[in-house]
């Protein structure tokens, strides 16, 4: 693409080309805003996160290749150098990414859901719903991007504006026109969705989280940037919990018709008569929903009264779409999701679910919603990751420590903080008295235990790693799957529980 194509999306204050470079002329052949991609002909962003400034890297990026540089301020580089200042270089990458792809989000109809909780689960369930009834559907979020055939890990909940739309472009070109995405706070915050027009955008709930020295610096923050989505990105339609407090200060300022899902209180789409169930390999829920004055059942295999939200969502969001009830219930009913409330059943009898619970809010969630089934002992493993929001370590240790019967402290994600030290300040909040616990370091083999010690009728949920695929310790992502260490030990002891 000519450069003087891209410097016309970009609010620019001066452009500095000591050469004289011919614009009209020059070609722009990839966009980048890490200096380790940099390459001949590219066009380097730099961009402030939360731990780095992309200005700092410009000269590794120039000695990688690039000469064209978009900056906030000047930069000493060599005379060769292309250099366009403009006052927010995230919203000029995210626009620099839309007319570079040839604007596929404008090809799409796009659902947007944000929340505290339960943006994976309704995601994949809208994901899911979409595709078996026939609506080839995209869906990027926590647990990666997903479309067709095609799976891709990411870094974050939502991409970078760069890979978002590189995402977006190859789902068009594959015939994929509806794409549900997870969109985070920090993503509204840093720009990433800047300039996507969503149909319909969808809010979960809202609880204290993401608050810290690298993320947001207070509540209000956190809620005023998952309010942008609602009132700067065109919402066509909004779906929203009625029920959760801060619903109305959130989605307010959408100027479009709405729809609130509700339990138990008058709302678009109700749920009554939830009922819990448990079988073997399974833990579920089901109830009643009513709309426009007519009900049908619904059961999915996911647990609590949370799950029961997250299916009201995902029905009020695919009946705009057009499905039927039946269609939706049918699909539903059958739907597992990696990560979230995944559930396994060990030859002794003993049930493991393992989720992303990993703060206070979500780990009081599922800890509740999984004590509905009485199971013989409740045990809890879990910890929490190094070098950042550490104020969970508190709500943590206070839940588990009240809401379980049995905890196991372990490693989760460490990173460059020592795992000991980590649980060390979560067994702090242990109080006497209260549920015994024990400490071991190495995840593996502290799950390993849990499996080890577990009695027929147990739930033992891992809790805080979910979908992810590795543990990252020393900045290093190391592979590490719960799935599959559980699926080893099922397979090593199969029979075992037999009589």
């Amino acid at each position: 693409m000519l450069l003087c194509e891209l410097m016309n999306v970009i609010d620019y204050k001066e452009v500095i080309n000591r050469k004289g470079i011919d614009v009209e002329k020059t070609h722009v052949t990839s966009l980048c805003c890490d200096s380790r991609k940099a390459c001949d002909d590219a066009m380097f962003v730099c961009i402030s996160g939360s731990l780095a400034d992309g200005h700092d890297y410009a000269k590794a990026a120039y000695g990688g290749g690039c000469r064209i540089f978009v900056t906030e301020h000047r930069t000493n580089l060599p005379d060769d150098a292309i250099i366009i200042i403009t006052g927010d270089t995230r919203v000029a990458l995210a626009r620099l990414s839309a007319v570079f792809f040839g604007y596929p989000a404008d090809e799409m109809t796009i659902i947007g859901i944000t929340g505290t909780k339960g943006k994976t689960t309704s995601s994949l369930l809208i994901y899911n719903v979409l595709n078996e009834s026939g609506i080839p559907t995209g869906y990027i979020g926590s647990n990666g991007v997903s479309y067709l055939d095609y799976q891709f890990t990411t870094l974050n909940t939502t991409p970078e504006s760069f890979d978002l739309h590189a995402h977006m472009r190859k789902m068009v070109d594959s015939g994929v026109k509806t794409l549900v995405m997870e969109v985070s706070s920090q993503a509204l915050k840093m720009a990433r969705v800047h300039g996507i027009k969503f149909d319909i955008c969808v809010f979960t709930n809202l609880a204290p989280d993401h608050i810290g020295e690298f993320e947001h610096p207070d509540f209000d923050d956190y809620k005023n940037c998952k309010r942008t989505l609602f009132s700067d990105y065109s919402a066509k339609y909004v779906v929203y919990n009625a029920d959760d407090e801060y619903a109305l200060q959130v989605v307010g300022g959408a100027r479009c018709s709405k729809a609130s899902v509700s339990v138990g209180n008058d709302a678009d789409y109700r749920a009554d008569s939830i009922t819990y169930f448990r079988s073997a390999g399974s833990i579920g829920v089901s109830f009643e929903c009513t709309s426009e004055g007519k009900s049908f059942p619904v059961a999915l295999s996911f647990p609590g009264e949370f799950s029961v939200y997250n299916a009201l969502t995902a029905i009020a969001v695919c009946k705009r779409l057009g499905l039927s009830a039946g269609a939706i219930t049918k699909a539903m009913l059958h739907i597992r999701i990696k990560g979230r409330f995944e559930t396994h059943e060990l030859p002794n009898g003993a049930t493991v679910v393992i989720d992303y619970a990993h703060n206070g809010v979500s780990l009081k969630a599922a800890l509740s919603a999984l004590r509905i089934y009485n199971p013989t002992r409740l045990i809890c493993l879990f910890g929490s990751v190094g070098g950042r929001t550490k104020m969970r370590r508190a709500e943590l240790g206070l839940v588990a420590s009240r809401d379980a019967d049995f905890c196991i402290l372990t490693s989760d994600n460490p990173d460059n903080e020592s795992p000991n030290a980590i649980i060390g300040e979560i067994a702090t909040y242990f109080t006497a008295g209260t549920c015994p616990y024990v400490s071991i370091p190495d995840r593996r083999e502290a799950i390993e235990y849990a499996l080890d010690n577990s009695q027929k009728g147990d739930i033992i949920l891992l809790a805080g790693k979910g979908h992810e695929s590795y543990q990252i310790i020393c900045g290093i992502r190391e592979k590490f799957s719960e799935t599959e260490i559980v699926e080893e030990y099922c397979k090593a002891h199969a029979g075992e529980g037999e009589e």
